[in-house]
């Protein structure tokens, strides 16, 4: 089976429709799939409903979706450095589903383990518990909460091999595991393509039966969100 597609717009063909669930690699601006969002926002679907930790930042990530309004929903841990996802929440043209951060990204693990839900006690008597179930164990109050299964995952990878086995640089793992195990199909986007064997099976952190097909961008641009120097610049 050929996973490699000549670009991202080329790879979303047939994949990518209206109102469908999507996860999105990346914490802030660390590690996202910056050229399969920016095609995403070109296909022009609508009513999405975005899994990712956040929207990154106004006009770059999936703050690029929510400018252009394809977003209709967002289940998220943080809002913070995007002010138009701050907006469009408080005016309520945006549906929110807060989601502690641990807690997304078990709801993803479970997803991709074939787990329907879990019970934890992180969010017990705030408004994240709001409407679920409530059991106790060991004399604690827990909530459950139901596994995530998106329809299509975008992810960001360091490097790939042709069977789709992928290494992640560093921090900028972070969710993107998590949403390719969890998805129906996975679109990854990686710096460099490698044959297969060229990667030390020890070294592998995703193996290639959770990614269906996968773009190469070698040159990302990579934004930070705020650069901190020390005074004087040393």
């Amino acid at each position: 089976m050929n996973k490699i597609f000549p670009d991202a717009a080329a790879a979303l063909t047939g994949l990518v429709k209206d109102g469908q669930t999507i996860a999105v690699g990346g914490f802030g601006l660390c590690g996202i799939p910056e050229a399969l969002i920016l095609a995403l926002k070109q296909t022009g679907v609508k009513d999405l409903t975005c899994i990712s930790n956040n929207a990154g930042v106004d006009d770059f990530g999936l703050g690029q979706l929510l400018q252009t309004r394809q977003i209709q929903k967002m289940i998220s841990s943080y809002v913070g450095e995007n002010k138009e996802f701050e907006r469009q929440y408080l005016s309520g043209e945006l549906a929110l589903e807060f989601t502690p951060q641990g807690t997304l990204a078990e709801k993803l693990r479970a997803g991709g383990a074939g787990i329907p839900a879990f019970f934890t006690r992180t969010g017990v008597g705030t408004v994240v518990a709001e409407g679920k179930e409530v059991r106790e164990f060991n004399g604690q109050p827990h909530i459950l909460e139901n596994a995530l299964t998106p329809d299509v995952a975008l992810v960001k990878a360091y490097k790939a091999d042709k069977a789709g086995n992928l290494v992640f640089r560093k921090t900028a793992r972070n969710f993107n595991p998590l949403c390719a195990m969890a998805a129906k199909q996975t679109i990854v986007e990686v710096e460099e393509l490698l044959e297969v064997g060229e990667i030390d099976p020890d070294h592998i952190h995703l193996p290639g039966i959770y990614v269906d097909r996968i773009i190469v961008n070698a040159t990302p641009e990579k934004r930070i969100e705020k650069r901190t120097l020390r005074e004087g610049g040393q």
